[in-house]
């Protein structure tokens, strides 16, 4: 079956749920999942009620669709998000993006857990996601291109919004809220990196590495969406110490990071 004839069968599920058209589409990372209390919820569907979606398979995803408002906008959230390293195929994990904008969705924000390769960085701090590394990744493109979900060779050249990274800066700058922009690179998972790698990263350019999200911006940029993106740092690669990185200090520092993280979100869908 093509890909826009399965996606024709899934919208016209949620749309049998849920009619109204959402404007921004919302992915939330490990640990963020409260976010949604933020909501004014109008309808829930889980992962595996939705034809041809893949089930979340990690602590801290709750793994379903949440439909309302927010800020005075229409939103779609995920509340957990699907990862290269569960098994699922590049083009499995980004099927829920292309289902948001089959929805209506232009606009896409994203959410993940981090570590920083950056000495500057601090655990529990944000980091707008300003350009990405993706070569450590299968790209989610790779294999017939269908045209109508967008051209074989997109530009990335700004996978994501200078509009709204400016926006958001601004923001966080009237909120007087801390925050960095850096370069995440993205990886497979799920070992937490060596401190070899970490220092490549490093070497490389990157401010934060994790595990998620390179491969939605793709398929989002793919389809013309516009995308921004924010890392909360929730471990140190580049450290001194012999401390090791464990999966429940990472959803820790998230769910401390949490309330900045959604306060940024809400102010952004107010003003987008």
């Amino acid at each position: 079956m093509l890909l826009t004839d399965q996606l024709k069968e899934t919208v016209a599920y949620i749309r049998q749920q849920y009619a109204i058209t959402p404007q921004i589409g919302i992915v939330l990372g490990s640990g963020l999942g409260n976010f949604v209390s933020e909501m004014q919820v109008e309808t829930e569907i889980a992962y595996n009620q939705v034809p041809h979606f893949p089930v979340s398979t990690v602590e801290g995803h709750s793994g379903k669709l949440i439909f309302g408002e927010l800020g005075g906008k229409k939103v779609v959230a995920m509340a957990g998000r699907f990862h290269f390293y569960e098994g699922y195929t590049a083009a499995q994990v980004c099927y829920p993006i292309r289902v948001m904008k089959a929805l209506g969705v232009e606009t896409l924000l994203l959410s993940n857990a981090a570590g920083g390769t950056n000495k500057n960085f601090a655990v529990g701090e944000l980091m707008i996601i300003k350009d990405h590394i993706s070569f450590f990744t299968n790209n989610p493109l790779v294999g017939k291109n269908e045209d109508q979900l967008g051209p074989r060779f997109p530009d990335m050249s700004e996978p994501y919004s200078k509009r709204l990274v400016e926006k958001a800066k601004t923001i966080a700058e009237t909120m007087r809220l801390p925050i960095h922009t850096g370069v995440y690179v993205g990886v497979t998972g799920p070992t937490f990196e060596t401190r070899a790698e970490y220092n490549l990263i490093h070497l490389l350019g990157g401010d934060a590495v994790g595990m998620s999200t390179v491969q939605e911006t793709i398929a989002a940029r793919h389809m013309g969406m516009e995308v921004f993106a924010v890392s909360v740092i929730t471990d140190l690669g580049i450290r001194d110490d012999e401390n090791i990185i464990t999966h429940e200090e990472v959803l820790m520092a998230a769910k401390e990071a949490e309330p900045k993280l959604t306060a940024l979100f809400v102010r952004l869908v107010q003003e987008v």
